[in-house]
Parts: C-alpha cells; sequence; structure tokens
C-alpha cells in the first residue's frame, strides 16, 4: 500500500541537505511504497529538486515572519484532499506545525520546539547537553521518540544535471568558460557577519589563485553584492568574476558542479558543494564544525581552534576584534589549496 509522507521542510539552503539521511531512513524502512513530498519555501526549492529520494516539491506562498494563520488553514486544506498519511515537521516554530494540523494529517512528528504538544502527536525532545550535529537531529525523526538513529549517517548528495543542459546554459549566459582550473569563492553567509571571512581575506587569497593562472568566480547572493564588489575591487583582473546577485539558485548549483573546487564560509554553498562532490576549503568563524559540517571526505575545515570565545554562534562579534575569522590568514588558505591540488584538480 503507497504511503505518502509530507516534509515539512527547512528554511536553510544548507540544513535541507543536512535532512537528506532522514529521506534515505524512511525510503529504506518503507521502500517502493512510500512518496515523499517536501513543502518549502521557494528559495530552497530548487536544492531540494536534486536530492534523488524526494518525489514532488511544493513551494509554499508564505513570506518569512507573519503568522498568516488564515492562508494557512487554506493552504492545509487544499493539501487534505492529497492522502498523507504522515508529516514531518523540520522547523521548530508553533507556525510551522500548523499546515499539518490543520490538513488533518494523523501521524503529525517533530520536536516540541515551541510548547507544540497540541499540533503534534509524535514529539522528540532534543538532548541539548549532548548537542547532536544537525545531521543527526533531523536523522533522528525517522526513529521513534528516544531512539538512536543508526551510524554511520550517509553523507549527502545531489543529483547533478546532464552536462549539456544547465551548466551549459549558465556558463553561457554568464560569459563564463568552464576549463582549466575553477576556484569557487563563496563569499557569504546568510546568518550573519560573524561567519564571512574578511573581503581583504578574499580579495588576498584571489590575487594569489590569479597569479597561477587560475579563474576564479564570487559567489553569492543577493545580500552579498557589496562584500563581492570589494573583492572584486581589490583583485581586479580578467579572470576574476564577479557573480554575486547574478545567478539563480539553480544556476549556481549548476555552475559549482563544473567548478574544481570551492572556498566557502559556513554557508548554504558550502552545503552544496560538498553534496556535488567537490573539494571544499571551509572557513569557520563564530560557528562551530561539530554543529553543521561539510559532511566530505574532499572537505577540509580550517578555523582557529585555540580562541577560548568560540564557538560563540552570534551574528556579529560580541568582543569587537572578530579574530576568529581576521586571524586565518589568505597564504593559510592558499597552502591548503596547493597541498590539495592533487586531489581538486584530478578528474
Amino acid at each position: 500500500m503507497l504511503t505518502k509522507i509530507l516534509i515539512l521542510a527547512p528554511n536553510w539552503i544548507g540544513d535541507c541537505l543536512l535532512a537528506q539521511p532522514l529521506f534515505m531512513r524512511l525510503k529504506g524502512k518503507l521502500g517502493s511504497d512510500v512518496r515523499l513530498h517536501a513543502l518549502a519555501p521557494p528559495w530552497v526549492a530548487p536544492v531540494l529538486k536534486r536530492i534523488p529520494e524526494l518525489d514532488e516539491v511544493i513551494s509554499t506562498p508564505f513570506v518569512h515572519g507573519p503568522l498568516q494563520l488564515r492562508e494557512r488553514w487554506r493552504f492545509a486544506r487544499a493539501l487534505k484532499g492529497m492522502g498523507y498519511a504522515q508529516a514531518v515537521v523540520l522547523t521548530n516554530t508553533w507556525k510551522s506545525a500548523l499546515i499539518p494540523f490543520f490538513a488533518d494529517i494523523p501521524v503529525r512528528i517533530g520536536y516540541v520546539g515551541e510548547s507544540r504538544y497540541a499540533l503534534l502527536n509524535v514529539l522528540h525532545k532534543l538532548d541539548k547537553h549532548a548537542a547532536p550535529p544537525m545531521l543527526e537531529r533531523y536523522a533522528q525523526l525517522a526513529e521513534l521518540p528516544g531512539a538512536v538513529p543508526e551510524k554511520p549517517l550517509p553523507a549527502p548528495f545531489l543529483r547533478h544535471r546532464a552536462f549539456a543542459d544547465g551548466p551549459q546554459q549558465a556558463l553561457a549566459k554568464h560569459g563564463l568558460s568552464g576549463t582549466g582550473e575553477i576556484a569557487a569563492l563563496c563569499v557569504g553567509a546568510e546568518y550573519g557577519p560573524a561567519k564571512r571571512w574578511p573581503a581583504t581575506h578574499f580579495a588576498e587569497l584571489a590575487q594569489a589563485l590569479l597569479a597561477r593562472g587560475v579563474q576564479v568566480w564570487l559567489m553569492g547572493g543577493p545580500k552579498d553584492i557589496e562584500v563581492a564588489q570589494e573583492i572584486a575591487r581589490l583583485a581586479p583582473h580578467a579572470h576574476l568574476h564577479n557573480l554575486a546577485g547574478l545567478t539563480t539558485l539553480d544556476e549556481a548549483l549548476d555552475l559549482l558542479q563544473i567548478a574544481s573546487y570551492a572556498v566557502t564560509n559556513d554557508s548554504g554553498l558550502m552545503h552544496v558543494a560538498a553534496a556535488l562532490g567537490k573539494p571544499v576549503i571551509a572557513l569557520y568563524g563564530s560557528s562551530s564544525a561539530m554543529h553543521t559540517p561539510p559532511h566530505s571526505a574532499l572537505a577540509q575545515i580550517i578555523e582557529q581552534s585555540d580562541l577560548p570565545c568560540r564557538p560563540c554562534f552570534a551574528r556579529e562579534c560580541p568582543l569587537g576584534h572578530f579574530k576568529c575569522m581576521n586571524e586565518i590568514a589568505p597564504a593559510r588558505v592558499h597552502l591548503a589549496i596547493m597541498q590539495r591540488s592533487a586531489a581538486i584538480c584530478a578528474p
């Protein structure tokens, strides 16, 4: 008998990928008899559509912030006739649990979150002292409350689109060459400035790469335009291409598929590059690689682990010195790339 499960997906690109082992576990338990449908905001839908375990992705019409109670009720009632047997709520807010409740989905799974006892009926509680990484937190929801997910958990991975399709179109649209060594510098971090390596450091690294004949792509969203422009101003070169704010998320995924490697803050694009099987140099400041690491054997983490103030998980440096990122020298990152050059440039 076919079982349909509605997944209320996270609002962050990286978290969507970290939830993939949960999807794998649900498919593993029910096999060909399960269909997984993800309900997600439109800004993460392109990533979810490339996760092979998901059979359908439904975009939500809600804006960030307001409760929109009437709109949620109407949307949920439209879902009621789709025959979902279960819902798994990956976000922790009270309002996110309203949809499966209003849709009369009989089994509603999630963490207690904002006291969601009336809205969910299979409740998990997070062990804050154990502080499991996000990959494990999501995978836990495939088990009975209190049960431990089987380890090791598989690493996230994304479907590649056919090379003649999206990737080539993205290259042509943005006037790029897909040949030679290509460094994708992912300069943003949606969470806040404390997770971003300084523009001056990215620029110095870009200069070192360009001097070796490497093509450099600056990647990021609309919020990263200003910092990317500063990097481009400090490291002007014909082979430095500032793509921040110019690509759709689908195009960014396609271009990362082509890049030789990525140097990135702890961000959604970090998880994307890792899931695409790209070598990743991941730079950590206020956050912790214990919490949201790139799950890939090709990933290398660079951080200032001797600072007593980190990880603080703040959006901005509360002490004002920003040592956690300022003290990661561009030469150190360039050396890490050089040391991995054989693996990075291997076909």
